[in-house]
């Protein structure tokens, strides 16, 4: 999974000081400009940190002065978690809606549980502009880095499709084209 992104508006010093200790952290950690703010160029699920009072969703705030760097970064583990659990809150997907938090794929009256690879097979073809070869979802799915020989993820996704043929007589909402499998 991509680390998650810290943005630092108007505050030089604390990125200074969270650049410093990049490597105790799990986030990125990245300098965001006025106009990055008006344009809202970054993700739902960056944080901003920033002197101005924004009044942005995603906005950490800084009640107390001096910062106090363990209970700021415990602060920010927190934002991270909450803005996560928030955005994988019921996707649609086609006629489908999907919830990352139980891993369970709905569509009408029925309910489909799945298991976590399952969830993130879906997640990612659903985030893949183009269809997603095997190599692809190796990597992202499994981790793999090297060229490996195996059928996994061609059996997790004939399986997959089988449970979504059983429960919502789907046999299209994963397909499978010549360069890869597309939702």
């Amino acid at each position: 999974m991509q680390k998650q992104n810290l943005l630092i508006h108007n505050s030089t010093i604390l990125y200074d000081i969270l650049f410093e200790i990049k490597h105790l952290v799990s986030f990125n950690i990245k300098e965001i400009s006025n106009l990055e703010i008006e344009e809202q160029s970054f993700h739902a699920l960056d944080l901003i940190i920033s002197d101005d009072e924004l009044k942005l969703e995603n906005q950490i705030k800084i009640h107390s002065k001096p910062i106090q760097l363990p209970k700021l970064i415990d602060s920010i583990n927190l934002s991270f978690l909450k803005n996560k659990i928030n955005f994988q809150k019921d996707i649609k997907i086609g006629n489908y809606i999907i919830n990352f938090n139980t891993r369970k794929l709905f569509k009408e009256n029925k309910v489909l549980s799945l298991t976590e690879k399952e969830a993130l097979i879906i997640s990612f073809l659903n985030n893949a502009k183009n269809a997603a070869s095997i190599k692809e979802l190796q990597k992202n799915v499994w981790g793999y880095k090297s060229k490996l020989e195996t059928h996994t993820v061609e059996t997790h996704v004939y399986r997959l499709r089988k449970k979504i043929l059983k429960t919502f007589d789907d046999n299209n909402f994963i397909k499978s084209l010549k360069l890869g499998y597309k939702i």
